[in-house]
């Protein structure tokens, strides 16, 4: 159970208690396990005790997203904007892989909660510091994208491939033969995805570091970006042909 309340001395429910422990939840059971009748069985109460709390099940969400970004590391004081940038990303990254469901909730919020709207702002903030424009700034921010959250769509992950079809679970001999005419049809993405040794833990696919793959782009990015910034990048000379 993903927490456990003494009736002999409950304490009091506030809005803050019912967001760490729907966090908990999801981090044991999924987000898919997530309801406001088993949230409720959780903390000991009945269901409409959480509605004095939480509206619905989407403001719930919405919490819970607030939850995580607290988790964020802030920006480091006195570092150079690549630095902080950098810190604050891989902070990201970290709570993101301690709460795997986070990807998900925070890819269906529509709305922009406070806390959200916080940390989109502070992001900001660090490259305005560092020197960028606003010109600049707006158009690096459409670069890092979900990158910022410290996550990005994989390369070689192909989630539409159900698990029985990848060619882990079929036998040696059938596993070469697969590999053997995706060879014959893909060469080059063969050669490519099969270039580095597998790792197990990899959520990227086959032959990928995930962490190293993902600090590899960041610092491609930043580096980029700092070029642009020297050079007084504006888009409106990029349109025009004077990038």
């Amino acid at each position: 159970m993903a927490q456990q309340i003494d009736s002999g001395r409950r304490v009091r429910l506030n809005r803050d208690r019912v967001l760490q422990a729907a966090v908990a939840l999801a981090d044991e059971t999924g987000i898919e396990s997530l309801s406001m009748r088993r949230l409720a069985q959780e903390l000991g109460v009945v269901p409409m005790a959480l509605y004095k709390h939480v509206a619905n099940k989407e403001e719930l969400l919405d919490g819970m997203v607030e939850a995580i970004v607290g988790e964020i590391d802030p920006p480091l004081p006195g570092a150079d904007w690549q630095g902080a940038v950098r810190q604050r990303v891989l902070s990201a990254r970290l709570v993101l892989l301690r709460h795997p469901w986070a990807r998900q909730v925070l890819e269906s919020r529509t709305n922009k909660t406070p806390a959200v709207l916080g940390y989109m702002d502070s992001f900001i903030g660090m490259f305005l510091a560092g020197g960028f424009s606003i010109d600049l700034t707006h158009h690096v921010m459409h670069a890092l994208g979900s990158r910022m959250w410290g996550f990005t769509q994989e390369l070689f992950q192909d989630p539409a491939v159900p698990a029985a079809d990848a060619p882990e679970a079929l036998p040696p001999e059938a596993q070469a033969a697969m590999l053997q005419q995706l060879a014959q049809r893909y060469p080059n993405i063969t050669q490519v995805a099969m270039a580095a040794a597998h790792e197990d833990s990899s959520v990227v696919g086959p032959g990928c570091d995930d962490q190293f793959e993902f600090e590899f782009a960041l610092d491609l990015l930043l580096d980029g970006f700092e070029r642009l910034r020297r050079r007084n990048w504006s888009s409106a000379r990029a349109k025009a042909g004077r990038g």
